[in-house]
Formats: structure tokens, C-alpha cells, sequence
């Protein structure tokens, strides 16, 4: 399907709002302390705080730029304030008050008039009327001076790149260090927020996409930071709707205990329950229906050591990001006990919003090192396995019976954890549906054959979850093909969810420089999974979507009507058919006689006359009844062309080595059936999506393969990716896409009688390959 990596609006739709709109505050803060933003009326927005020590400080941050928004919903840069007003009512409690030391402070990043970065801090205190919890702020930027007291020193407001409001604890003071952590929760509440002024509005893009069939991913971990309903308004701008699978995280929605680590009884903390009853709200509201995501990653430092999975060494699984997280043990009670008490919080905030419950389980696994041990070894459950069990050294290697044995364990084990969590939210929820995600390039690494036993075990087999949801996009980006292939009937053959209950999850890009190469492989996947008949697919994740533009296009009109009928053109086309390849060619003259040329299609479109063929009252009546079967020039069909249907030569027989249609890197399974005309380095290449399938065969460096199958459009599908630098060749015989050219069929019977040939015009359908 169409899709757009926007970079910038180009004549799309755009409205104003009123500058420091709510929904477009962010925070931000140091770990550990937590906090979040939400949007409490169209004038009003709300922060909260859970601070873990003194000195610890949250910032409400407006940015004159928008670099979190798609381009197309983004508002417009302007860091002009002069002339402009801001103001609002300020409401506050547990942090450090307006009128006092370290109090609530207006910091200004931006240039001085000589265009010097410089920042300055106003007292908002200096600006306010009322009490120190309670007051009318008015920020005139033009008259704004920065200091403790007035007068101080003038701030520049016509080059300004972002502003924050500060918020502290109680008791803070500068150099006060970190005491014993002694929780602290706050919050501040701005309403009536008004800006008047010259520059009082800001351009914003206002898209709304129509719904495209495809669902989006959100993560509490990627945008703890922005209010929900900036969030879901992107969302649904970009032709999202319905199913939104949201990801709760693994290191901020928890509440920590005073030595740190995430509290046994699963508390959330205060800002993430606060953030996340307006996300249910608001999401309710568009008609979003969210999936709430739980995985067994818990950042490590907030993890206690028990928790852990580890190796045999006594190493603690990890991840690759920074900082790392912990993979939870699926044998630790500890562990699954707070795994559901999060699960079944999250489940009563959706339930609470009027929403259908549904739960997924995200990942669940026994991590493996990168030298393929196997986290199998944490106390927990080495006592679940006897106390003693097998130590495996590499997964990677054949495995003895009693090794395989332990991996079966792990497996029932892994199962068990994942029904306690289900069975919780069942309980708190009754009727909740439960999905769980499955991410095929670990749970299935060909490298680890057996590692399924413990990662994909038998007892998730349909139905102990009401959905199955897969994700590849390690494979999918990397175009491992085969891989992707023979994990999907390895899913279906060993967990047996029929596709209607089953959900595919693509993307992401971790890195923007890779954003044009790998989207489109992205795209592709989810037009993959719709061919194959899973009904509900996912792009991953939203702050990936928005970074890089990418916008999803529903079907166009041409796509949508774009009918084909496989069947033959009934009628021998004869020595007097016409058929004309055209290519399409701009030509300039310059001044001086000479041509610039630029050839603007890769591939010839034919042109065929069939009319010179029909020999017989007969066949003209086999010719209308066609036409009228076909609709006219509505649907295509198959032509066989007289003078070029073969791979070898024009009319040859063919064989298995005509045509190159590829080489081998050792991940890509699928390859193209192409034909190509002319010698040398650059031949002209077209696209066979009609080949006669019965007639195809294929050799790898020259040995002729039956290990693939025929994708629509032409494609050779390996069962086992070819080797790297293996030469794909095939020979076919194959048919034209064409329809009618006309709505119109202009036949007289006395014009036939008279022997005169009636002109029936054919055109090639160009047909996505």
C-alpha cells in the first residue's frame, strides 16, 4: 500500500491555536524521581510528582520548536514572544511554594539581541497575585526581568528556544545532596491559561488521514514525558483508529520503596496512575480501544536481585539498551506476583474508562546470552528443577536428553506464569481478553533449535489465550524472508491459533538514519500479513511513526478496483494481430539542435489489435460475451502473446537457467520472475507477474531446485534462503495483463460479412511486482 515519509507540510491542511496550548507541555525530570503532564480542561493542564530525594527537580517544559509531533500535526516554530502575554492560575501542593527560596521559576533558554545563547530566571513569584499555593500568574515577555527581586535584568524575548517551569521538593536546597529517600508526591495545576498578545496563536497541522485499516503502538517508556492527549490526537490524525496496543513499560510507571526498587505489591506510582486514567479517558473518548502491554523486563536498577533471571555463571540476564534491563524469572513467585498485581491495576484504570479489557502479555522468554547460555539458573528455578539441574553451556550445540528435558521444564514453567498473570486479570476483569506476543526471531533462532521448548511452549496452544500476536521485525527489516516463512507454519503447526485470532506487529526503527530503508520494508510486511489473512495488524511504534514522518495511505481508488480475472483470452490472436511495445520518452531541443532524452518508464506497456484474429460469426459472438463477462475495460485478463511468451529467446522452450533473476545474500528467500531484453551491463528488464506456473524452473548456480513455491505476481519463494553469492535462474512461459481498452465495442455484422477485420484494442495492465 501508498505510504509518505513526511519530512515537512507541503500544502496540507493546517489550523491555529492558542499558544501554550495544554496539550503541548511536556516534563522532564531525573531518575528516580517520576512525573507526568496531563491535560485536565481545554485551559488547564495538571503535574504530578513523586520525588525520591531532596534536590531532585521536574521541569514543565513548552518548546518554541515541535520535535516530538509528526511533521504533518506538528505546530510551527516561532520563537518570537515579544509583545506576547501568558497567563494562568496556579495551584500547587508538596512542592516547594511560589514565595519561597528555590520556589517555582520561570527559566528562559535563548539569545540576547546580539544573538549570545544566554538564559535567565524569573521569579514567578514577582509576577503573581494571591497566596503562595494559590495564584494569578501574568507573564508579559516583553517587560519579563529575571532575578530574585525586582528590578533585574531585562529578558530578550524575541529569540527564544524553550522555557520551564521548575519543581521541587520541600526542604530542597542547593548542594543538600541525597538524603535517605523519603518519598515526597506534589503537584501543580495551571488553569485559565490564556496567551494574548501580537504573536498569541501558533499554526498547527491539522491532518485527519482517513482510517487505512492499521493499528499504531504507543509505549508509556517513549512518551512518559507528553500528555495522552497529544498522543491520541496524532494518532487519530494519521488514520489510526480502534485497537492501540500501548506498551506500559519497564522502568517508570512503578512506585520505588526506600531502598529503591520497584515495591513487591505493585504499586504504580502516583504520576504513571495519574497519566494513565486520562490516556484510558481520552482514548475512550476518540474511540480507541487499547491493548495494555506487560513484559518480564523490569529496568535493573530498580529490580531486586531474586527477581532475576540468571545464567549458571550467576550472571543477571540483561538487555542491550542504556540502561539495561532485567529479564524477570518466570520460576520467581516474587516476580509473577508483581506481574500480576500491575496487570490487574492496569486492568481496573481501562475498566474504570468504560473500556473493553484487554490484556497482552508481551514477550515472555528465558533470556539466552549472547554465547548462548541460557538463563535458567536464578535460585528459583534451580529449585523448581530439582536443585541440581543440567548446566547447558552453549544452546547453540547438539543438546544431551536430559538437557532437552530442562528446556521442556523451563517451558511448563514459562507457561505457568504466563496463566497466573491471565488467570489474575480474568479474575479482576471477568470476560477481559487475554493476547499474548510472541517475537519470532528469538523464540525461533535457527541457530538454537531446541531453545522452543523452553520459549514457545505447547501449552500456549490455542486456546489458553483469546489471541496470538506475532512480531519479526528483526527478520522482516533484514529481509529473511525464508526465516519469517517457516516461522509462521512452525507458530501454526505448533500453538494452532487460526489466523482470524491472530495479530501481526511491524517495525521499528531504532535508528533515523536507517528510516528510508527500512520503512518500506516495513510497509510491505503489513500489506504481507493482510494477504496472508491476519486481520489485525500493528505498526511500532508511534514515536518511530511521528520521528520519521511515516504516513500510511489508505487504498486508493485504482487499488481498490483494480479487478483481475484470471482466465485466458479465449480467442488464437492469428498472423494479422498488431502488437506495439511503447515506452515513454521526454525529448528536449536545445538551442543548438541537440536532444536531451529521459526515459521516464523502466518497462515497455503493449499495445495489442485482436480484432484481426476473429475469423467466424463464432468467435465474434465468444469476443462480445467476453467483453460483457469482462465489463468492458473494468477487468483485466490473460493474453497470450503471439510473438513473445517464452524466457528462452521469444517462442523457446524453456529451462531452468534462461533468465538471472537474482542472487543470493543468505536471508532472501523471495525473488522476482523477470525477462530481459539486450545485451550488456544494463539490459532492459521487465516484470513477469502472469508466468505459466506449471511451466517454471529454477536452478541455483546452475542445479535445478524444487524447494520453492509461487507467490502471486511472479515471485519464487524459496523454502531456504540460496546461499551468499549463489546465481537465481529460471525459465517460464508466461501471459500479458491486459484489459480492453475501451468501454466500447464497435462490431457491425455487415462490416464482418464483408471481410473487413473489426479493430478490438487491448492495453497492458502495469500490475505491482
Amino acid at each position: 500500500m501508498a505510504f509518505w515519509l513526511a519530512r515537512e507540510r507541503n500544502g496540507q491542511q493546517t489550523d491555529w491555536i492558542q499558544r501554550f496550548d495544554p496539550r503541548f507541555w511536556t516534563v522532564n525530570f531525573p531518575r528516580p524521581m517520576m512525573a507526568s503532564v496531563v491535560t485536565t480542561a481545554a485551559d488547564a493542564l495538571r503535574v504530578d510528582c513523586e520525588f525520591q530525594y531532596q534536590g531532585e527537580l521536574a521541569g514543565l517544559i513548552w518548546a518554541s520548536e515541535d520535535t516530538l509531533d509528526h511533521p504533518l500535526t506538528a505546530y510551527a516554530t516561532d520563537r518570537d514572544y515579544s509583545r506576547t502575554t501568558l497567563s494562568f492560575r496556579w495551584r500547587s501542593s508538596g512542592v516547594i511554594p511560589l514565595d519561597e527560596v528555590n520556589g517555582p521559576t520561570l527559566t528562559v533558554e535563548g539569545r540576547d539581541a546580539a544573538g549570545t545563547a544566554r538564559t535567565w530566571y524569573v521569579r514567578l513569584w514577582n509576577y503573581a497575585t494571591g497566596t503562595n499555593e494559590d495564584a494569578t500568574i501574568v507573564l508579559p515577555f516583553s517587560q519579563l526581568e529575571s532575578g530574585w527581586s525586582l528590578p533585574g535584568e531585562p529578558v530578550h524575548p524575541a529569540d527564544i528556544d524553550r522555557m520551564f517551569i521548575s519543581l521541587e521538593p520541600p526542604g530542597s536546597f542547593v548542594g543538600s545532596g541525597p538524603p535517605p529517600a523519603v518519598r515526597v508526591n506534589g503537584w501543580v495545576e495551571l488553569s485559565e491559561i490564556a496567551c494574548d498578545g501580537e504573536r498569541a496563536m501558533a499554526e498547527i497541522g491539522d491532518v485527519l488521514l482517513p482510517p487505512h485499516g492499521v493499528g499504531i503502538a504507543t509505549a508509556y517508556d517513549d512518551a512518559f514525558n507528553q500528555t495522552p492527549a497529544r498522543l491520541l490526537r496524532t494518532a487519530r490524525a494519521l488514520g489510526y483508529r480502534g485497537e492501540l496496543v500501548h506498551y506500559v513499560g519497564m522502568s517508570h510507571f512503578f512506585r520505588l520503596g526506600s531502598d529503591g526498587l520497584a515495591l513487591a505489591d505493585g504499586t504504580l506510582c502516583t504520576p504513571a496512575e495519574q497519566w494513565h486514567q486520562s490516556f484510558f479517558a481520552s482514548a475512550a473518548a476518540m474511540g480507541f480501544e487499547p491493548i495494555v502491554s506487560l513484559s518480564f523486563e523490569l529496568l535493573a536498577d530498580h529490580c531486586p536481585d531474586a527477581w532475576q533471571q540468571r545464567a549458571a555463571g550467576g550472571e543477571p540476564a540483561r538487555t542491550g539498551w542504556v540502561p539495561p534491563s532485567a529479564l524477570l524469572s518466570p520460576a520467581n513467585s516474587a516476580a509473577v506476583g508483581w506481574l500480576q498485581a500491575v496487570a490487574t491495576t492496569f486492568a481496573a484504570l481501562a475498566e474504570a474508562a468504560g473500556l473493553p479489557v484487554r490484556f497482552q502479555i508481551g514477550e515472555p522468554w528465558w533470556w539466552v546470552m549472547s554465547d548462548g547460555r541460557p538463563c535458567l539458573y536464578d535460585d528459583a528455578a534451580s529449585y523448581a528443577f530439582g536443585g541440581t539441574p543440567p548446566v547447558i553451556a552453549d544452546l547453540r550445540e547438539t543438546l544431551a536428553p536430559d538437557e532437552l528435558d530442562l528446556l521442556d521444564q523451563a517451558g511448563s514453567l514459562l507457561s505457568a506464569a504466563t496463566d497466573a498473570i491471565a488467570q489474575a486479570v480474568r479474575t479482576q476483569v471477568p470476560g477481559a481478553e487475554i493476547l499474548l506476543l510472541v517475537f519470532t526471531p528469538t523464540v525461533l533462532d535457527p541457530a538454537m533449535p531446541e531453545l522452543k521448548r523452553a520459549n514457545l511452549p505447547t501449552d500456549w496452544a490455542s486456546p489458553a489465550f483469546d489471541r496470538l500476536q506475532v512480531e519479526d521485525y528483526d527478520w522482516l527489516t533484514s529481509g529473511a524472508e525464508a526465516l519469517r516463512r517457516k516461522a509462521y507454519s512452525e507458530v501454526d503447526a505448533r500453538l494452532g491459533y487460526p489466523l482470524a485470532s491472530q495479530d501481526y506487529l511491524a517495525g521499528f526503527v531504532l535508528d533515523p538514519a536507517n528510516a528510508d530503508a527500512l520503512w518500506p520494508l516495513i510497509d510491505a510486511g503489513l500489506d504481507e500479513a493482510s494477504a496472508r489473512g491476519v486481520p489485525r495488524r500493528f505498526v511500532w511504534a508511534l514515536p518511530q511513526v511521528s520521528r520519521d514522518g511515516y504516513t500510511r495511505l489508505a487504498p486508493s481508488q485504482e487499488e481498490q478496483v483494480q479487478a483481475f480475472d484470471d482466465v485466458l483470452y479465449p480467442l488464437a490472436l492469428g498472423r494479422d494481430a498488431g502488437v506495439s511495445p511503447e515506452f515513454s520518452t521526454s525529448v528536449a531541443v536545445t538551442a543548438s539542435g541537440h536532444e536531451r532524452r529521459n526515459s521516464l518508464w523502466t518497462d515497455a506497456r503493449l499495445h495489442f489489435d485482436v480484432g484481426p484474429g476473429i475469423r467466424s460469426e463464432t468467435e465474434l459472438g465468444v469476443l462480445i460475451a467476453f467483453f460483457r463477462a469482462r465489463r468492458g475495460a473494468a477487468r483485466g485478463f490473460r493474453l497470450a502473446d503471439p510473438f513473445d511468451f517464452s524466457s528462452s529467446g521469444m517462442t523457446g522452450t524453456p529451462s531452468a537457467t534462461d533468465q538471472p533473476i537474482g542472487t543470493g545474500d543468505g536471508l532472501t528467500a523471495r525473488f522476482q520472475l523477470t525477462k530481459s531484453y539486450g545485451d550488456g551491463a544494463e539490459p532492459q528488464v521487465r516484470p513477469i507477474t502472469r508466468p505459466r506456473a506449471e511451466s517454471i524452473a529454477v536452478s541455483i548456480d546452475g542445479v535445478a531446485s524444487s524447494a520453492w513455491s509461487l507467490d502471486p505476481g511472479g515471485w519464487i519463494v524459496f523454502a531456504a534462503a540460496p546461499p551468499t553469492g549463489a546465481e537465481i535462474r529460471a525459465g517460464f512461459l508466461f501471459d500479458v495483463p491486459v484489459r480492453f481498452a475501451e468501454d466500447l465495442l464497435n462490431v457491425t455484422g455487415a462490416t464482418f460479412a464483408a471481410g473487413d477485420a473489426p479493430s478490438v484494442p487491448l492495453i497492458e495492465i502495469r500490475e505491482a511486482s
